[in-house]
């Protein structure tokens, strides 16, 4: 597909760009609104090819109370194993807690972690299964709440009776971003990984106490534009990390409900090295 059009609706899955504006851009590009139609589809987020990861593993719905604010659900997926584990919170993107998410957290587990996917659209009842209304609370949700709720969440998976007390997260997109976020602000985590998320400020890289893992597309050009600071100020902190960049593929590269924007062996790849790195630190 025309790297344009890939490139137009990356900007309207982040920016505020209406999906009437979206339409007409895209029949501009296509030639016509049918086509533009025609094309929809193989965009769009596809969840029904998302639950995709067996057990043996066991699954729940749990709360986890917030200090001063809404309870905020969570779905756990649990290896069946008699030993603790280490814990990995897994971050969604910004359309709120999906089945692809959940699917991920099921990953976790099946790798022998316990997952634990929060909902961070909890305190607006949850995230809606219209994915543009997810876009948009996201947009309304604060970021101090949003750190709020997985500092909340790590404090629980440190005393999860299952828990070995390390605690690691995988975030992707907005959620890369918060997996930063938590790199920053919580001295305790073992390792943060992030996927296509927008870096932590330079000035904010000295806080950083975790092992980091960063993974890029090569064609996400709004997000890449952060990489040179946010390296040069890891390596001028001395701080452990690893960075790769997956030439030739596109931001969300690890979504395999994304038909277009997906890539199987970038995916796989960078899964790898995922659960290598929870490996060593979790």
């Amino acid at each position: 597909m025309d790297q344009s059009i890939i490139n137009l609706f990356d900007e309207y899955t982040h920016k505020p760009l209406s999906r009437s504006e979206f339409l007409k851009r895209l029949a501009v590009l296509t030639g016509s609104t049918a086509a533009a139609l025609a094309v929809l589809p193989l965009l769009e987020v596809n969840y029904a090819q998302a639950q995709t990861t067996q057990g043996p593993f066991k699954e729940t719905w749990i709360e986890i109370p917030l200090e001063g604010g809404t309870p905020v659900k969570a779905f756990v997926a649990t290896p069946d194993v008699p030993d603790k584990v280490g814990v990995v919170l897994v971050i969604h993107e910004n359309r709120g807690l999906n089945p692809h998410i959940i699917d991920v957290a099921r990953r976790v587990a099946k790798a022998g972690y316990v997952g634990i996917a929060v909902d961070s659209l909890s305190s607006f009842g949850g995230t809606p299964e219209d994915s543009d209304k997810a876009r948009t609370l996201i947009g309304e949700l604060s970021p101090e709440l949003a750190l709020a709720q997985y500092q909340a969440a790590f404090a629980f998976a440190q005393k999860m009776e299952k828990s070995n007390g390390n605690v690691g997260c995988v975030g992707f997109c907005w959620g890369g971003a918060m997996a930063n976020r938590l790199a920053v602000s919580q001295p305790e985590l073992k390792a943060a990984v992030a996927f296509y998320g927008r870096q932590a400020a330079a000035e904010e890289v000295p806080n950083i106490k975790t092992a980091v893992q960063l993974h890029y597309a090569g064609l996400d050009e709004r997000i890449n534009a952060g990489i040179e600071a946010y390296e040069a100020a890891l390596k001028a902190n001395s701080k452990t990390y690893e960075l790769y960049v997956y030439e030739g593929v596109n931001h969300a590269f690890h979504n395999d409900t994304a038909p277009t924007r997906y890539n199987a062996e970038a995916a796989q790849l960078a899964w790898e090295r995922t659960l290598a790195f929870f490996g060593k630190y979790l």
